[in-house]
């Protein structure tokens, strides 16, 4: 992948076609922009009200956690330095076991960190940007209905006023997430491969109130966990002293949200699994019981471009669970990929719809892999004493052979490897560990002459694979 994203974007020549653009989330705001730097005139329509007049998007949605990837793109369109100004940078995972007990562990080398940022707050702020760019329009509350492929029109129905309309498009882009009805109209067409998939658990948003004069509770610069093997906690930093925390819990089962009926059993529950949370969470009752229970699914599908005609970008197109943080991430540099062909090949979609989804779906299904597998690592993995040793060998290797052994979360969270690199990478390091560790019982162990060897002989064989 090109580093056309930081660069200046050169406009096509003679790149004026009027575009649509469905959805004005996260993922099609960052796309409208860049669509429309590169001369083109953009229509945006979004089934929701306009989020800046309307406060529905708290209760709903999981804190962001902004990391290389996502910066990249807002760069690419000058808007990083704005959005640094409203994240707080996380330096690492806290642990919190049953006792109140901390375990801190590091993500990446010193002054490397992801950034907790609101859902809302970003989503306004790309849409006061999309507003001011004179070739945009923003169309709210317009549901999409139907998507005529044959004959390149969209029927919208008015939510506020249930008036219909049919619009034509010359070039559509399907950025409205994991229920995309863009992709709907697609899934209809011959040979359309497509597949979602569920994990057991909702999650539920819940809240630990700021202390006196806004002041954090917990450790501001890091991400919390709670984990409890079959289910976990996490909590995000807000700007104003509180956190947004997120239970991860089964549906169904002795710990789920199905055992927990009413607010003494939620209280009870808590006090019990997570004793150092609950004196800081005041509205628990009300936020467990009025905030609603997402699912978390997984959308895999292709194509994801209709002749070069349709283009399915973000969620539409790879919906991910959020246990890597890079959901987000994954759409922003979708929006990355596609202004490097734009600059490459201007209006020339069939190459830029083509080389885009064949690049990007390898990657997509990488990081659906890694999620599930992070989710796995959080909730069972981070408590135990064996893992935790390991990171800090991981790490040691690391400093021993620096550009040859990046950690796989540093892969996946502080580079630009493509994401299916980055597997394939962490898989033959994982291997190399499962051959280390039964040698090492403390962290001084790795000094020794056998470690060493073994080390060496495994790196060797490593650089023959690569």
């Amino acid at each position: 992948m090109s580093d056309a994203a930081t660069s200046a974007i050169i406009p096509a020549e003679g790149a004026t076609e009027p575009l649509t653009l469905m959805g004005a989330g996260l993922v099609g705001s960052l796309l409208a922009l860049y669509l429309a730097r590169h001369g083109h005139s953009v229509d945006m329509f979004e089934r929701r009200a306009d989020p800046r007049l309307a406060s529905g998007l708290e209760g709903r949605s999981i804190n962001l956690a902004l990391s290389d990837r996502g910066w990249r793109a807002l760069d690419g369109v000058g808007i990083g330095d704005e959005v640094r100004q409203v994240g707080i940078p996380m330096y690492g995972r806290t642990m919190h076991d049953q006792h109140g007990q901390l375990t801190h562990q590091p993500y990446g080398q010193e002054n490397q960190a992801i950034y907790s940022v609101s859902r809302a707050g970003l989503n306004r702020k790309l849409l006061d940007l999309v507003e001011a760019e004179p070739g945009i329009k923003l169309h709210f509350n317009q549901q999409c209905l139907n998507v005529d492929l044959r004959h390149h029109t969209i029927q919208l129905r008015d939510v506020t006023t249930a008036q219909e309309q049919v619009r034509p498009f010359r070039r559509l882009f399907g950025t409205d997430g994991a229920y995309s009805a863009v992709r709907g109209a697609m899934q209809k067409t011959d040979r359309y491969n497509y597949s979602q998939s569920y994990l057991e658990y909702g999650y539920k948003e819940l809240h630990i109130a700021p202390g006196p004069n806004g002041t954090w509770q917990f450790e501001k610069h890091a991400l919390h966990i709670w984990p409890r093997g079959q289910y976990m906690m996490i909590a995000l930093p807000n700007l104003d002293g509180s956190f947004t925390c997120t239970l991860f819990f089964p549906y169904e089962g002795p710990h789920s949200f199905a055992a927990l009926q009413t607010p003494a059993q939620v209280q009870a529950f808590f006090e019990e699994v997570f004793p150092d949370a609950v004196p800081f969470m005041p509205e628990l009752g009300t936020d467990f019981f009025s905030n609603p229970t997402g699912s978390l699914v997984t959308v895999r599908c292709f194509p994801w471009a209709f002749n070069d005609e349709v283009l399915l970008i973000g969620d539409a197109s790879h919906a991910i669970v959020p246990f890597y943080g890079q959901g987000m991430n994954a759409g922003f540099e979708d929006c990355s990929v596609l202004n490097s062909l734009l600059t490459q090949y201007g209006s020339d979609w069939h190459a830029v719809f083509q080389l885009f989804q064949t690049q990007r779906k390898p990657d997509a299904d990488a990081m659906a892999d890694l999620a599930i597998y992070n989710f796995e690592e959080m909730r069972d993995r981070v408590a135990d004493p064996r893992f935790l040793l390991q990171k800090k060998i991981e790490s040691k290797i690391s400093a021993q052979y620096p550009g040859q052994w990046l950690p796989l979360y540093s892969q996946v969270t502080f580079s630009h490897t493509p994401y299916a690199e980055a597997l394939a990478n962490g898989r033959r390091q994982e291997q190399i560990m499962s051959g280390l560790m039964p040698y090492i019982q403390k962290e001084s162990d790795y000094e020794q002459n056998q470690v060493q060897e073994l080390l060496r002989e495994a790196m060797s064989k490593l650089h023959q694979q690569i």
